[in-house]
């Protein structure tokens, strides 16, 4: 029998009985709006939680799917256990309400608990919406094992553990909006083989228009997502076992899976208060007092209202609603309302940056509509103005002016005469300087509700340095789009006063250390693999985020002789080979310096049609890609090359490019040919950071683009060579800095491999040189590589040579596998689904 609240929580005198079903972010935080308005002396509070932990950030569930930031549990909960005894608050987490009797004032638990009330909120958020699939769910409901949505913590753990339960695991994300995207993009960096499907024709169509979601769509098949647009699911296929095996579409097409998340959009969780006879239409109807309608006591919040035929899917508006509810339960401001939010949407989509606010695009005849599309940068902008206010905006790429175009959209600075302007920097205010010019009610967070003002008034509270400040008021603790402005503004607010966070300068957050102070650690205590570093150097224990970069530095330190172990390298290096977004893969044979021969041709082209392969291509690097090789194949396609790894998929000195230099050319002044070899023979394959591209050029008519490579060198005569570094031709594009000018190639053979050994030993993990250089500066580089004004120039020759002497090709390495599912495919090819005729 249903027993009431449990002894000893009953109402404290005087107080009246607030109950919250919903421990989410929607109803946490209206409970932290109402107790910093002294609520905590008008209420005895109880919250109900269906989940057996306290209020968490869903916002940073996909960074913990995805391991790129070191995660601690004051990142991911909002508030813990302790937060709720501090409070006051009783929470019972783990069970559901399961009942509201409106007349009784009473809530009825799946425990058969029975709590009374004074005041309802009603705040259940939302659910994953589960298309009708064959196959989806087991005869009892249960869904599939291997189908999961993306919703909780459960649901982020149960696919973190199917993604590193092997070396080869296949995933399809059914929905390609924001929160399918955010779980492609994860399980791609946890190794998974990941498609996307999307019904709608474009990407994200819900916050983008046709081309940004096809510049967006660029972005996220150049991480190696496969991207499927135009596809409707209409089956979970599974194998004589009853597991998953893929997804079937409407057209009679399949793809292969034995992972499938299903991220098609959310319902409003409104079952309660049909259930309680309350007034539902797509979501719990609310008025401005985001009260239910014809009640007094029962009130709505979150992603379960509908207020004025809205129902809201982003944080921005939950914030609104809880300041505008706790006001009026608390008497703060008896006469707030709720007016309704204008949308104004900026975060970081699987490492993208987006800005969206308002319409899509024009409405009317008369609407202004001034769009850039670059789709080989991967920069869309749009704006809409009508009557002279800005109606909508969209930015991909770059989101440079998104602070300014924010306060036009609420319409609290003037739009410039020259439309273009309210894109680039042509009068409007810069990035540079919007931290002083934002207003102090403008939201910086979107993802945690924080204004420039909290910003500024925590500075003025005592928090001085950008870290403090992040965990004082949540800020960038989202998303992570923000951080940029969050520092702008701390140091716009701190001036003098800023201090630097130590931790800024830790090669990985788990360990307490600079790279230079890790690589010194390691060396001392003669730490091999990434768990021994972890358990010997990590006061928190293993950070996931950490594994690859750590893994990476120890084959800097120690080459051959570091112990590999599963889940510390990307499948890339796992299988040494570049994986293609259909999951096939991409070999690349070494050709030193671009030069081959017709023995390796004929190679070459025995075994692309030995092993029926798709496409053969030649790269910018002076070599031939063979594309579209499959998994189990790549042992036997290297043996039968019998070609060197051209380390395509590394994080390594990949090739050195030449032109013919003095060999053909009338106008060579250098032999480029020789020396590129020379350069590529000595340092091939070396871990590095990020990938180094090199180049060498016979004249200064610059030929083998040497002047934008990692490191480039130009003859410029008379036995002499220029060498530059830090230079870019991709999505940056920067001109190397000349470093020196020698007189021998065996001088520009030395300068190159000590050049290389401090950028493996100095620069931040995924760093290009391009970055690296100027952060360094070319005049500290000349002085500590040229000159050796600190003595370093022996050591750094020392461990590069030591580093050469080890080099072991990885192609030799082939006999046997390190895994049993290191070579091989999860899944056969699936039939195509017999689909009925309607």
């Amino acid at each position: 029998m249903p027993v009431n609240v449990t002894p000893g929580h009953d109402a404290v005198a005087g107080k009246r009985k607030l109950v919250v079903v919903g421990n989410g972010m929607a109803g946490a935080r209206t409970v932290e709006e109402i107790l910093a308005r002294g609520g905590g002396e008008l209420f005895d509070t109880t919250m109900i939680g269906d989940e057996p932990y306290g209020n968490y950030n869903r916002i940073m569930l996909s960074h913990v799917l995805s391991g790129e930031t070191g995660l601690d549990d004051d990142d991911l909960m909002l508030n813990p256990m302790a937060w709720y005894r501090e409070n006051g608050v009783t929470l019972y987490s783990g069970d559901s309400a399961e009942s509201i009797d409106r007349f009784a004032k009473t809530v009825t638990c799946a425990s058969g608990r029975v709590i009374d009330f004074d005041i309802l909120i009603i705040a259940t958020g939302s659910n994953t919406f589960f298309p009708n699939m064959d196959g989806l769910r087991e005869p009892d409901g249960r869904l599939a094992r291997g189908v999961f949505g993306f919703r909780t913590i459960e649901d982020t753990n149960g696919m973190l553990q199917m993604a590193t339960s092997s070396d080869d695991v296949r995933a399809v994300v059914i929905g390609g909006g924001l929160l399918g995207l955010e779980a492609a993009y994860g399980l791609k960096i946890q190794g998974v083989d990941v498609d996307v499907v999307h019904s709608p024709g474009h990407l994200m169509n819900q916050q983008l228009d046709e081309r940004g979601g096809r510049v967006l769509r660029n972005k996220i098949e150049a991480l190696g997502v496969g991207v499927h647009t135009g596809k409707r699911t209409t089956a979970v296929l599974r194998n004589d076992e009853g597991r998953v095996a893929g997804v079937g579409f409407a057209d009679g097409e399949s793809l292969p899976a034995d992972m499938i998340v299903v991220t098609a959009g959310i319902r409003p969780n409104v079952g309660l208060a049909r259930g309680a006879g309350l007034v539902v239409e797509r979501g719990i109807v609310v008025d401005d007092q985001m009260r239910c309608e014809d009640e007094g006591s029962i009130f709505a919040v979150g992603e379960c209202a509908q207020h004025r035929s809205e129902v809201y899917g982003l944080v921005a508006p939950l914030w609104e609603q809880a300041v505008v509810l706790a006001d009026v339960l608390t008497g703060a401001k008896p006469d707030a309302a709720y007016h309704g939010s204008r949308l104004t949407t900026k975060l970081k989509v699987a490492g993208v940056d987006v800005a969206a606010m308002g319409v899509k695009g024009p409405e009317r005849e008369d609407d202004e509509f001034v769009q850039f599309y670059e789709p080989r940068s991967g920069i869309y902008k749009s704006v809409v103005v009508r009557d002279n206010k800005l109606i909508g905006a969209m930015l991909l790429g770059d989101i440079s002016k998104a602070n300014f175009l924010t306060q036009a959209f609420d319409e609290k600075v003037p739009l410039p005469d020259e439309r273009i302007s309210m894109l680039f920097d042509m009068g409007t205010p810069t990035a540079a300087t919007g931290a002083a010019e934002l207003a102090d009610d403008v939201q910086v967070c979107n993802c945690n509700g924080v204004t420039k003002g909290d910003i500024v008034a925590c500075v003025a509270g005592g928090c001085t340095s950008v870290a403090e400040v992040c965990a004082a008021t949540r800020a960038g603790k989202g998303c992570g789009s923000c951080k940029g402005l969050v520092a702008d503004i701390v140091e716009y607010a701190a001036g003098d006063a800023l201090t630097v966070d130590k931790s800024a300068d830790w090669y990985v957050p788990a360990i307490p250390l600079t790279k230079p102070e890790l690589i010194d650690a390691i060396r001392r205590q003669d730490l091999r693999s990434v768990s021994e570093v972890f358990a010997a150097l990590a006061p928190a224990g293993e950070d996931a985020a950490a594994k690859m970069p750590l893994a990476s530095l120890l084959r800097v330190i120690w080459g051959p002789d570091w112990k590999r172990e599963p889940g510390a390298l990307f499948i890339n290096d796992r299988v040494h080979a570049n994986i293609q977004r259909d999951g096939t893969f991409s070999v690349v044979p070494q050709m030193r310096g671009g030069v081959t021969s017709p023995q390796q041709l004929r190679r070459i082209a025995d075994v692309a049609e030995k092993y029926d392969i798709p496409m053969i291509k030649a790269t910018g690097g002076q070599r031939i890609d063979l594309l579209g090789v499959k998994k189990e194949d790549l042992p036997k396609v290297w043996q039968d090359l019998g070609m060197p790894s051209g380390y395509a998929y590394g994080k390594s000195f990949r090739t050195v490019k030449t032109c013919v230099g003095t060999d053909y050319c009338r106008f060579g002044l250098g032999d480029s040919t020789a020396l590129g070899i020379a350069i590529e023979t000595r340092y091939q394959g070396l871990e590095s950071p990020a990938k180094l591209k090199l180049a060498v050029t016979g004249c200064p008519r610059n030929c083998a683009e040497s002047l934008c490579k990692d490191f480039g060198v130009v003859a410029v005569g008379d036995g002499r060579w220029e060498i530059y570094v830090g230079g870019a031709a991709g999505a940056h594009i920067r001109k190397g800095d000349l470093l020196v000018t020698v007189d021998s190639p065996d001088e520009v053979i030395r300068l190159c491999g000590i050049f290389i050994q401090y950028y493996r030993e100095q620069a931040k993990w995924l760093e290009r040189t391009y970055a690296w250089v100027p952060r360094v500066g070319i005049e500290e580089l000349r002085a500590i590589l040229v000159d050796d004004r600190d003595g370093l120039a022996a050591g750094l020759q020392e461990r590069i040579d030591e580093a050469v002497a080890g080099y072991v090709d990885p192609w030799l390495d082939r006999e046997e596998p390190k895994s049993p599912a290191q070579f091989t495919s999860a899944l056969p090819l699936l039939p195509l689904p017999q689909v009925p005729v309607r």
